[in-house]
């Protein structure tokens, strides 16, 4: 338990630094009283909607903790169920709180990035990485403390080899609340985004966030509520149920290295933490500088020093060199993720400058051009998967241990989550600097402090995509550790290893409905941004034509109305889809049992990453391609060509920020739900 400890000292340190960050961003100044009313305005919305959406989170999740209990109760098993409920339960509510901690503290960084970007870039940059580093810091730390904290409370009275498969319901719990947070919260922001930029940008013809523009506020309130509070709770449930996997893994080895080795995936990440730490206080930016130089030094800062940490985490804990070698996989996979991904939408690549070009001719050839880049960029992704689960495999293997492979696979998944708080706090980054840019906007700041916060917002807009990426790489990773881990525990249950045969109809017809899930799922979050943006644009379009004076600037829109037309549609529109993953996973499980619903989670999470990609990098290239030529690229704002980017930008909208971070919740959710229910599925 010495080690336990350890991992705990590390995360509450690491909370502490992440309150030194906070007190750094929070004493920076808040710019003028306009900037102060436009920022009261996103926090207002933001809060009011978040209070809504865990309340209807809660509810469901006590009736889903009462159901796991009864299941358990109906097989005889009612301590194992009591546990795995409070595990549940705990996990949604660390989840929940990482979702809020997200958006608590971006809602406070963008007045003052803004207010940064009035002195200088360099300024306005360290306060947006710092602001998000809050969040990427206390994600990490959170996951650390509430497995640590299952794992040694529920180890005083189980056998420790017996723990990680109590605390699966911790994963469970986090994934559940992250796929409603992250689909509802992208609903929302989406909704608005696409309903202001149609009207606002392509029918008024007037710029972006226009404080004439009623979906304004609307629009930035998305950003905190889909960009940070849903991502802050999926990125949280990737580091839980990730390092719950690895546990499992771990347990099949405790012959050979004991407890050390269920526990190494904690104080591996714990070192992480560290690493990141440094990493973060190194980025610094020149004013003639690509900021995105000064993000991409600190990312390498953090590898190296991950890689130096990993290695000494090894030899203490593991004492084979092999399984710093299976690491060094997962922490080069993650680097290649991030470049690959940037390379799909930095505007200075050819896949944007490509679909920019394709806006010349129209907005269909913008379509079709980005959805070919989409479709495109999926390649890469799977190869460096692929080549790291058949490298982490082998390295293991050559150990000479039994299921050294496997654990191998287990160590890479955590050297790919080593720098996982660094990548956070990029990806937080991204929205702090687009409120940021639209509080300049919206305040009328002279335009060399947009200029400075236009540059941030298209470095950020690529940090959100990488991160995507890099969520998607782990997820891979992930799911194929819960396959396992859930194989594994079929195999305990039922005394012999189980095989997933296709060829049998029901596993047959498992797989296939595991596939479908992901195509439904994703039709449903697309449906639902495009009917909610049908009522902003009805309403956006209602107010510029009977508010007299709206045009001119001389009267102010309702921003309120917008607001409440996307918080009333994302709550409601993200019960359906969430539960029907929990729903279809337990009746494929309970009615073709335990085989069926293996294909059904193998073919779901291989599908899911595929579609994952897909909408992720190709929204983010749309996204970039519209930002392209808003530098004055073929015509520049206002041109035939900038209308159509902004229709392949509003079309990209649900798929990089609802429906493909979602689906990464998704990929996971099947994992931990198949292994929270398997002894119902005998």
């Amino acid at each position: 338990m010495e080690l336990i400890l350890l991992v705990f000292a590390i995360s509450v340190l690491s909370v502490g630094f992440a309150g030194y960050l906070a007190n750094y961003v929070l004493k920076k100044d808040t710019g003028t009283p306009k900037m102060r009313e436009i920022s009261n305005a996103i926090m207002e919305g933001a809060n009011a909607f978040l209070k809504r959406q865990y309340k209807t989170i809660a509810v469901i999740c006590v009736v889903l903790a009462v159901l796991i209990m009864g299941a358990y109760a109906l097989t005889g098993k009612v301590d194992f169920g009591l546990k795995t409920a409070v595990a549940f339960v705990f996990g949604a509510f660390c989840s929940a709180l990482s979702g809020y901690i997200g958006m608590w503290i971006s809602i406070r960084a963008n007045i003052r990035a803004a207010s940064g970007a009035q002195r200088s870039l360099n300024e306005a940059l360290t306060i947006a990485l710092r602001g998000g580093a809050v969040s990427g810091i206390i994600i990490v730390a959170l996951s650390l403390l509430g497995v640590s904290a299952l794992y040694y409370f529920y180890g005083l009275s189980a056998p420790l080899t017996e723990v990680p498969f109590l605390i699966v319901g911790f994963g469970f719990g986090a994934s559940f609340v992250a796929l409603f947070a992250q689909l509802g919260g992208g609903i929302y922001t989406k909704a608005a985004d696409v309903g202001a930029d149609l009207v606002g940008k392509v029918e008024a013809g007037i710029p972006e966030d226009d404080p004439r523009n009623p979906a304004v506020i609307a629009d930035l309130v998305g950003d905190n509520v889909g960009d940070c509070a849903g991502r802050g709770a999926d990125l949280f449930e990737s580091t839980a149920a990730e390092n719950i996997g690895a546990m499992i893994l771990g347990v099949a080895l405790f012959p050979v290295f004991g407890v050390n080795g269920i526990v190494f995936p904690l104080v591996a990440r714990a070192f992480g933490l560290i690493a990141s730490i440094i990493g973060i206080m190194a980025v610094k930016a020149r004013e003639d500088e690509d900021p995105m130089n000064a993000l991409n030094r600190g990312y390498l800062i953090t590898s190296v020093l991950a890689a130096i940490a990993f290695y000494i985490a090894t030899q203490w804990l593991l004492g084979n060199i092999l399984f710093f070698y299976a690491g060094l996989v997962g922490i080069l996979a993650s680097i290649a993720f991030v470049y690959i991904t940037i390379y799909y939408t930095d505007q200075k690549y050819g896949p944007v400058k490509s679909i920019a070009e394709a806006s010349k001719t129209g907005h269909a050839t913008n379509i079709i051009a980005g959805f070919g880049v989409g479709l495109e960029c999926v390649a890469a992704p799977v190869i460096v998967l692929s080549a790291a689960l058949m490298g982490s495999f082998m390295i293991g293997e050559l150990s000479g241990y039994a299921n050294g492979g496997l654990y191998g696979t287990a160590i890479a998944t955590m050297g790919m989550l080593s720098t996982a708080a660094f990548v956070l706090a990029m990806d937080t980054f991204g929205p702090i600097t687009d409120n940021a840019g639209g509080i300049v906007e919206m305040s009328k700041s002279p335009e060399k402090v947009r200029k400075i916060t236009d540059r941030l917002d298209a470095v950020g807009n690529t940090t959100k995509a990488l991160t995507k990426g890099y969520a998607v790489g782990s997820a891979g990773l992930a799911a194929f550790l819960l396959f396992t881990a859930y194989m594994d525990e079929v195999t305990k249950l039922v005394g012999h290893p189980m095989t997933v045969n296709l060829a049998k109809v029901d596993v047959f017809v498992g797989g296939l409905l595991g596939a479908m899930l992901v195509f439904l799922f994703s039709s449903y979050a697309i449906k639902a941004v495009g009917k909610t943006a049908g009522s902003v644009i009805e309403e956006v379009r209602r107010q510029f034509r009977e508010i007299p004076g709206l045009m001119k600037g001389k009267a102010k829109p309702d921003y309120a109305k917008c607001v409440d037309i996307c918080t009333t549609a994302a709550l409601k529109e993200m019960v359906l889809p969430g539960l029907l993953v929990v729903f279809m996973t337990l009746a494929v499980g309970y009615v073709l049992k335990a085989e069926a619903a293996a294909a059904f989670l193998m073919v779901g999470t291989m599908s899911g990453i595929l579609m994952a990609l897909l909408l992720n990098t190709g929204g983010g290239a749309w996204d970039n391609a519209k930002k392209y030529i808003e530098t004055g690229a073929f015509g520049g704002k206002g041109s035939e060509a900038h209308k159509a980017a902004v229709t392949g930008d509003t079309v990209g909208d649900p798929f990089k920020d609802t429906a493909g971070p979602s689906l990464h919740v998704l990929i996971k959710l099947l994992g931990t739900l198949t292994l929270v229910l398997a002894p119902l599925f005998i």
